[in-house]
């Protein structure tokens, strides 16, 4: 293809003539100025294409790549922390859903003496975290993770998510199904006094588990983190001061 500016008839190239001189920064313009488009190449869908570009434009991202975070998501965790006082020092935290490691990362940073995660996908070793690459929904998962980590823990995060099929109804059930593995399981580990976040959607949290969680748990609210895409329908349920299993 020929990369050579048009020219009109009969006239110059339109292609503006550069000055020697250096042009005074724009200040105004210089937010604008750095959004990146992405090209439609061959092949890649429309959706692929907008994908892209909100990431090369998500300030987050941008953000999660300067400090070395895993991913954007590592911030969802620090504004869930910073409210809600989640993570002690030498807490022991089950991180379900860890990959790719932004949470697990956040949770060592502020203090946490031991981390077990688990998910689907493998994921790159941590320092101070054993993460195994496991299904949650395995039966046998409880159980690994309960023997990897040997003591009850302070914390039990759950950034699972459901891959979705396209089917609302099949996707809500699955995502449903999901928060209520994670929220039994917690309720089954956690010390008295430990506290539980997962993912959950807008209107996806069933009436009664969100009962069950306030009847085991002295506080229980949504939360919609900033760093959440606003578009997005995820949200976050955390559960605080488990009361402790029943007796019997």
């Amino acid at each position: 293809m020929n990369d050579r500016p048009k020219k009109m008839s009969g006239g110059k190239p339109t292609e503006v003539r550069r000055s020697r001189k250096t042009p005074k920064e724009d200040k105004a313009n210089a937010t604008r100025m750095m959004h990146h488009k992405v090209k439609t190449a061959r092949g890649r869908k429309i959706g692929s294409k907008l994908w892209l570009e909100r990431q090369l434009n998500d300030p987050y991202v941008k953000e999660a790549r300067i400090k070395g975070y895993r991913s954007r998501a590592a911030f969802k965790l620090i504004e869930l922390d910073d409210k809600y006082k989640l993570i002690k020092r030498d807490s022991l935290i089950f991180d379900l859903g860890a990959a790719p490691g932004g949470w697990v990362q956040i949770a060592l940073k502020r203090g946490a003496r031991k981390v077990i995660g688990i998910d689907i996908l493998p994921v790159e070793h941590v320092a101070g975290a054993d993460i195994i690459k496991m299904d949650f929904m395995d039966e046998k998962a409880p159980s690994v993770l309960k023997k990897m980590l040997g003591e009850d823990p302070d914390l039990v995060l759950s950034d699972l998510a459901a891959n979705t099929t396209g089917h609302r109804n099949t996707d809500h059930l699955k995502t449903v199904a999901l928060v209520e593995a994670a929220a039994e399981f917690a309720m089954d580990v956690l010390k008295p006094g430990g506290h539980f976040v997962t993912k959950v959607f807008q209107g996806g949290t069933e009436g009664k588990l969100l009962q069950r969680l306030k009847d085991n748990f002295e506080y229980v609210r949504h939360a919609k983190p900033d760093s959440s895409r606003k578009g997005s329908p995820e949200i976050y349920l955390v559960a605080k001061n488990f009361k402790g299993r029943k007796k019997g």
